[in-house]
């Protein structure tokens, strides 16, 4: 039997905060204006970085599951697809199942986490919406019915991450060429989003479950992994563009080009995810190999904060109700700054207890199916 090969990617910790930060910022604001606080809600910005935190989380994935795939192919010869299932099924599901138990069972019987407005569209679906969070489908739910179940909406993501892993090593698998099925991954995709939907919809029959199924596949977003993965894909086989990719001015002016388009909110169309997730394909692999580069957010602090960055994700829309009420009655919610630190910081106690809780036992017992030992366990 053959050892186990350890892969470490420095500062992908802290991506990973950055992430999960952007996504908190933006959920607090949307809360504030759904509770009828003083709020930032309108500002284009805080609008927009909650979706580029998750595409990060996409591109990220997509990057690290397809340079250990590629590296446990070329250990052992192939990839053991049982083994990948698994490995997911220790990761994802303790936390997932424990956030839809909390969202459907505990937190709507408190009437101290009540969110207004969002217990109407999701209490006369119960049953639907609890079916389609078990079988990992909450983007269809989300997208395609206009339900909202308090504090597990953001789970939409993980539902996508799990479609994703259903598929990747499949394809990873049965596909020599690698480039070839990245690249033909990222083209279907956006054929079918940009022109295929439009072609039904002006030359052909279309009805509400036509729009659902195009809603879907728009939260998919499986290119936004895919790319991510051929990225991964020059890495690994040291291809010349990293060369390019690798240059400092390059670097630089993909910062640049990502500050501009944030802050100024470049209407890029059609093609909005698929350039921002180029851009950080560009940074990830920087920040994770370029020898010239720097440990920008290499530190213990990021990353702690990264390992447990799953946890801030799934709980943080629960700090943030717990701390707009705790603030609501001690008469402090003009003290907006304030408010944003504890509840990153209430975030932060919450997923770190989840982590040593529920989610480490799990953890440790992925090292047994794993030819290729990643994250904390690498670093080790």
């Amino acid at each position: 039997m053959l050892d186990s090969t350890k892969v470490y990617f420095p500062n992908l910790n802290g991506l990973r905060f950055i992430a999960a930060f952007m996504v908190i910022i933006h959920h607090l604001e949307q809360m504030l204006s759904i509770f009828g606080y003083d709020n930032y809600w309108d500002n284009k910005i805080i609008k927009s970085i909650g979706g580029l935190g998750v595409e990060l989380f996409f591109v990220l994935s997509g990057f690290l599951i397809t340079y250990l795939l590629l590296t446990e192919e070329g250990r052992t010869k192939k990839i053991s697809i049982r083994s990948f299932y698994i490995r997911r099924i220790l990761r994802i599901w303790p936390l997932y199942y424990f956030i839809v138990i909390l969202a459907f069972f505990i937190l709507p019987k408190i009437t101290f986490w009540d969110i207004p407005r969002f217990n109407l569209s999701f209490q006369p679906n119960y049953g639907y919406s609890l079916l389609l969070f078990v079988l990992f489908l909450p983007n269809l739910l989300l997208n395609g019915n206009g339900i909202v179940v308090p504090y597990a909406s953001q789970a939409w993501s993980v539902g996508v991450e799990e479609q994703f892993y259903l598929i990747w090593p499949l394809l990873m698998r049965f596909f020599k060429n690698k480039f070839t099925i990245l690249l033909s991954v990222i083209v279907i995709y956006m054929s079918i989003k940009i022109v295929g939907f439009r072609f039904i919809k002006h030359f052909l029959y279309w009805n509400n479950d036509l729009q659902i199924i195009r809603q879907f596949w728009s939260s998919f977003q499986i290119d936004c992994m895919a790319i991510g993965g051929l990225f991964s894909y020059l890495l690994f086989s040291n291809h010349k563009l990293l060369n390019f990719i690798f240059d400092k001015f390059v670097f630089g002016i993909t910062l640049l080009l990502l500050f501009i388009f944030i802050c100024f909110s470049v209407n890029l169309s059609f093609f909005s995810q698929e350039v921002f997730s180029i851009l950080f394909g560009i940074i990830i692999v920087n920040l994770a190999a370029n020898k010239n580069g720097r440990l920008l957010l290499e530190n213990r602090l990021f990353n702690y904060l990264g390992k447990i960055s799953y946890g801030l994700y799934m709980y943080h829309v629960i700090a943030i109700v717990s701390c707009i009420q705790l603030f609501k009655y001690l008469d402090l919610l003009k003290y907006h700054m304030l408010l944003l630190y504890i509840c990153v910081f209430l975030t932060i106690i919450l997923a770190s207890l989840s982590y040593q809780i529920i989610e480490k036992r799990f953890l440790k017992l992925k090292i047994k199916f794993s030819k290729v030992i990643s994250g904390e366990n690498a670093n080790c």
